[in-house]
């Protein structure tokens, strides 16, 4: 992925990292939203356990070396059902 013309080497636009994380075989992250507030990358949104939620800020990082990424990525374990639903 290449940033914009006339951005500097490096530097990616919100909308940009968000097809990034939907994109990348390895992570496929859809409910990642990517802010810029106060100087810092601000990554929100749920992921179902602590190791994709440090994969997903780790991989934003290697895109933007030198800023700040603040992680506020909530961790949703998914529970399988409990029983069966039953429908009339």
């Amino acid at each position: 992925m290449t940033p914009e013309p006339g951005k500097p080497q490096g530097t990616y636009d919100e909308a940009a990292l968000q097809r990034l994380l939907t994109e990348d075989a390895g992570l496929a992250e859809q409910g990642i939203e990517v802010t810029r507030r106060d100087g810092a990358v601000v990554l929100t949104g749920c992921v179902e356990t602590e190791e994709r939620r440090v994969q997903v800020a780790e991989r934003v990082a290697e895109c933007l070396p030198g800023d700040e990424v603040r992680n506020d990525i909530v961790v949703v374990p998914v529970q399988p059902p409990g029983e069966p639903e039953a429908i009339p």
